[in-house]
């Protein structure tokens, strides 16, 4: 018992030094390094306290005398010329109190990551005044849809399944939205952060970190008023479509990440084939005049229409995922990764991610009808830079999708069980 209460005593005082250092260095006024350790310590004693009295009046009635000291400290600061009408440090001496009592009877790591996290966060102010300053209307429009998206809409869902083979769980299928959604967000705030002028390798992640698909109709339609751009926008297309792959990994690790083992070692040799296809595109397909281009601006992937889409084309999937399991065996799953490649390789996945981890399909297969899927994919997308692109651009599109698509077919073919993590 005497370990344990060294032990949070101890993370008291660090958390407090931490914070307390941040605020020292920000030079502000009212509370520096001491303040918030005493602080701290003082939330951590009061918890203490509380715990041996079973009552949590003590820590109210310590978080209301914490809040008397600040009250008191700002009415003083205005008569020696420190007026500040800021209040992030007086908000951060509460939060540390509060952090101090919960420490003691809730969860320690949970308590030190909060601690650790307002260090940051105090520490960032900078960063993220400029992150703000440079929001426009539209950004701000796709922060406040992943908001309602994640925050609105989820948590109203039911968590039950519903349909035809009990494969229709609203929260589950709209989880998957705010997955996707998320990842296409992160690339989108990846393009406000390093800017329109980003290097062609960064163009194509962001591109696979977005949408691939809508980078090779994007890339496709520029090469038709800027030729020039052929080589290069060949080079970002191939690249986005490596990012795409990743994605499944990812995604596979959010779902069924038990499984990754099995399904990873195939799916990263198929992304090694197409990196090496994007670095030889890269470094022998020289293009300097093109090498200087902006990459388009990307449109807004938190749309709430977007999100309805998905959560359709998804649930249709698992409905069909099950419905072919089900009447056609292992061949009617082929058939429906084939045919839901062509539009979009995310919901697949995840439809097989999430049959895969309810049981109904071994690992060892669902790997390959995830790239089949993927080649299902390669071929739209080839199909979109011929027929919206230069011949020239397609030339290079389609010779690397070849060979990718023929490199994992024989990995799919040949590929020995016994190789996994």
């Amino acid at each position: 018992m005497q370990e344990k209460t060294l032990i949070t005593l101890a993370a008291a005082l660090g958390l407090g030094l931490l914070v307390g250092l941040q605020r020292e260095f920000s030079d502000h006024k009212i509370a520096g390094i001491r303040t918030f350790t005493l602080v701290t310590l003082f939330g951590s004693v009061a918890g203490m306290i509380a715990q041996q009295l079973d009552s949590g009046l003590i820590i109210a009635a310590g978080a209301l005398a914490v809040a008397a000291l600040m009250l008191t400290g700002n009415l003083l600061k205005p008569k020696n010329g420190a007026a500040d009408i800021g209040q992030t440090t007086e908000v951060a001496m509460l939060l540390m109190f509060g952090i101090g009592a919960y420490i003691v009877q809730g969860n320690l790591t949970i308590g030190v990551i909060l601690g650790g996290a307002t260090a940051v966060l105090l520490h960032l102010k900078g960063a993220l005044g400029n992150f703000v300053d440079k929001l426009s209307k539209k950004d701000l429009l796709a922060i406040m849809q992943f908001t309602a998206i994640t925050l609105v809409i989820l948590p109203i869902l039911p968590d039950q399944a519903y349909g035809p083979y009990n494969v229709l769980n609203p929260r589950e299928v709209w989880l998957m939205v705010v997955l996707i959604v998320g990842l296409g967000l992160g690339g989108y705030f990846l393009y406000k952060w390093l800017g329109p002028d980003a290097g062609s390798i960064s163009n194509g992640i962001l591109g696979g970190l977005i949408s691939s698909t809508a980078t090779t109709v994007t890339y496709s339609k520029r090469t038709k008023d800027l030729p020039d751009l052929a080589r290069l926008g060949a080079f970002i297309i191939v690249t986005a479509s490596t990012i795409a792959v990743v994605r499944i990994l990812v995604e596979v690790s959010v779902v069924s990440p038990q499984h990754l083992g099995v399904i990873a070692p195939p799916l990263i040799a198929e992304t090694l084939v197409l990196a090496l296809l994007s670095a030889g595109l890269y470094f022998f397909i020289k293009n300097k005049s093109g090498e200087n281009k902006k990459i388009p601006e990307p449109d807004n992937p938190a749309q709430l229409k977007t999100a309805l889409v998905f959560a359709l084309l998804y649930g249709v999937i698992l409905l069909g995922v099950a419905a072919a399991k089900d009447y056609f065996g292992q061949k009617g799953l082929l058939a429906i990764s084939i045919i839901s490649g062509f539009t979009d390789v995310d919901a697949i996945t995840l439809s097989l991610a999430n049959t895969l981890k309810r049981g109904g399909i071994e690992a060892a297969s669902a790997w390959k009808y995830m790239l089949v899927a993927s080649f299902s994919n390669l071929v739209f997308k080839g199909g979109m830079a011929l027929t919206l692109g230069t011949r020239q651009m397609a030339k290079y599109v389609l010779a690397a999708f070849g060979i990718a698509i023929a490199a994992g077919l024989l990995i799919v073919w040949l590929w020995p069980e016994a190789w996994q993590f």
